[in-house]
């Protein structure tokens, strides 16, 4: 298969890239740093032409809630023409467990409605919902810190590997469009409160954890089970303490 990977050059982009390559799929990794520019158009339509499938790990340059929504919908409406015009025939994207359950958050209302827009194009379709990464835990925790004390709500969340992430994407692009939602988590539920502490105990970090109802991840409310999936999510090998084991000696 011919595959252009959208934001092949990040964190998952670079590991699916690789993996459909070993796997001997053409790939064409497509970004702003190959001449790949989802915004103004430069390159799409050269990218995608004579490809079996597209798949969207981009992400966008900035946070900030109307910025985020704009890069989505532009980005996304570009590709979709690009891919109608290329008869593309399997249009993936990458999104985020839980996002639309998560509704003050500007950024996953960004994301529900990048995967609106890809239901709505009638081109055949599958979206990956995954769950947190484990390459991001530390970032959560930094977020709720507030002085020497980390406040973090104590809902479940069933983080996973990037690796797994990249894995999981890449069966899902070379199969049939599902035309639905496929569910990816990691093997194991924790309590958010109870991972940061778990964290911070890993690298001797004097910083406490206190388990606040209220408190906000990246700035949005939580639910008990805003983080993780439904019933018959796919689910990874990968472990935490395996995966921590590993980054620990650089493999």
């Amino acid at each position: 298969m011919k595959i252009v990977v959208i934001g092949g050059s990040g964190l998952i982009g670079s590991k699916l890239v690789d993996g459909l390559r070993a796997q001997g799929h053409e790939v064409v990794p497509a970004s702003p740093k190959t001449g790949v520019n989802t915004l103004t158009g430069e390159g799409v339509a050269d990218a995608l032409t004579g490809a079996d499938a597209v798949v969207d790990v981009s992400n966008s340059p900035s946070f900030e809630d109307k910025a985020v929504l704009e890069f989505f919908e532009t980005s996304t409406r570009t590709l979709l023409a690009a891919a109608s015009d290329a008869g593309v025939g399997h249009y993936v994207v990458l999104s985020i467990v839980g996002c639309d359950r998560i509704p003050d958050s500007g950024y996953m209302r960004a994301k529900v409605a990048q995967e609106k827009l890809v239901v709505a194009s009638g081109t055949p379709y599958s979206i990956v919902h995954a769950t947190q990464f484990f390459e991001f835990l530390q970032g959560i925790v930094d977020a709720g810190t507030d002085g020497d004390t980390v406040h973090l709500a104590p809902v479940l969340i069933q983080p996973m590997a990037a690796d797994d992430v990249a894995a999981a994407v890449a069966e899902v692009v070379v199969g049939a469009p599902t035309n639905a939602v496929v569910e990816i988590a990691g093997p194991e539920q924790f309590r958010l409160d109870d991972l940061g502490r778990g964290i911070l105990a890993a690298q001797q970090d004097s910083r406490s954890v206190v388990a606040d109802p209220d408190a906000r991840y990246f700035g949005a409310k939580l639910g008990e089970r805003s983080l993780v999936p439904a019933d018959g999510a796919r689910l990874a090998g990968t472990r935490l303490d395996d995966w921590r084991a590993r980054a620990n000696t650089g493999r």
